[in-house]
């Protein structure tokens, strides 16, 4: 991150939401495309940047002195707790949406997600659009169910030259440090409900609320990254096991198939097009995955090979972009040999 605030610009960029403008901004899990949460035509624009179904609810972005009261028509026990114990951070609750709310932010549901950031920059954002007391509605800045930014420099990489005609500013963070988009808990409907896992775990829920949050059903409000193919870039992505990952890879290699892999611990001596090793750690993990997701999509290979994280609880958020990114998995594998 800068070393200071650009103060200028975040002023800027706060009176370009204010005039109904789009504008990218950092926070610790991704960059978001912001918007004036209580302007339809404006939230309107995000969809459109984005290609974006209209049923597909984005999440509102709070100052840490928003008034709450404002935006849901009541805050549970549960929900308060979360708050005190994690935000701002990486933490997105889904709640009942106050009357006046526009149903724009919600996909014309009855419920709104809220988050906290704990980013300096989109602090300071925050605090200066309406004087603290605005929301910035915010997906992340990238073409709808594609690799989520971390940089400024990706923002710029995903809208290209249409940048200017889509967006006003794109205030620059740093890279994310979390690298991941938030965790969502739906605390709506009287007990908490874990819709996204994230940074923060379904353990550490429990140990605020006493109790493990329940995995959600068909009742449950629709969310934000919550489709069965996401975050995906435009190079088919294939996740394989660490014991057959060496075999996979000379099958491949034996098809003339171009590779580009990440993996974070295999020793593997098959040729490929292009590799980048990941930390062994979830955090560092997290941090770099889209950024090498981003990286391996611009090698020209025919697939990208990911070695499979662990499956204990720190990886589930991990775990849960991996599966979406490489939605049919098995699929795009078998037709890779068989073709």
């Amino acid at each position: 991150m800068p070393d200071s605030l650009d103060l200028s610009a975040i002023e800027d960029a706060a009176r370009c939401l204010e005039r109904g403008e789009l504008v990218a901004f950092p926070t610790e899990t991704v960059y978001g495309l912001g918007a004036d949460a209580e302007n339809p035509m404006a939230v309107a624009k995000i969809y459109q940047a984005k290609g974006r179904p209209s049923n597909h609810p984005v999440i509102v972005h709070l100052a840490p002195e928003a008034d709450l009261a404002y935006w849901a028509q009541y805050v549970s026990p549960d929900a308060r707790k979360l708050i005190v114990a994690f935000w701002p951070g990486p933490l997105t609750l889904i709640v009942k949406r106050a009357e006046h709310i526009p149903d724009t932010v919600a996909g014309g549901q009855d419920s709104i997600g809220l988050r906290c950031p704990s980013h300096p920059v989109a602090q300071a954002l925050l605090r200066a659009f309406k004087n603290g007391k605005g929301g910035v509605a915010a997906p992340s800045a990238n073409k709808f169910g594609q690799v989520s930014p971390t940089t400024a420099q990706h923002v710029h990489d995903e809208f290209g030259d249409d940048i200017d005609g889509l967006l006003t500013c794109v205030l620059d963070g740093g890279q994310s440090e979390v690298g991941i988009e938030s965790t969502i808990v739906d605390v709506s409907r009287g007990h908490a409900v874990l819709l996204r896992p994230g940074h923060i775990t379904a353990a550490q829920i429990a140990d605020v609320l006493g109790t493990w949050p329940a995995l959600p059903d068909h009742s449950a409000p629709r969310a934000s990254g919550t489709l069965e193919s996401h975050y995906a870039p435009h190079t088919p992505v294939v996740l394989v096991d660490s014991e057959e990952l060496d075999e996979v890879l000379q099958k491949l290699h034996a098809q003339g198939r171009k590779v580009a892999l990440m993996q974070y611990d295999a020793q593997v001596l098959t040729p490929v097009l292009a590799r980048i090793a990941l930390p062994e750690n979830p955090a560092g993990f997290a941090y770099a995955l889209y950024a090498a997701l981003r990286a391996m999509d611009n090698a020209n290979a025919d697939v990208i090979v990911v070695q499979t994280p662990p499956t204990d609880e720190s990886w589930n958020g991990i775990n849960d972009r991996l599966r979406r990114a490489a939605h049919d998995s098995s699929g795009i594998l078998l037709r890779l040999l068989q073709d």
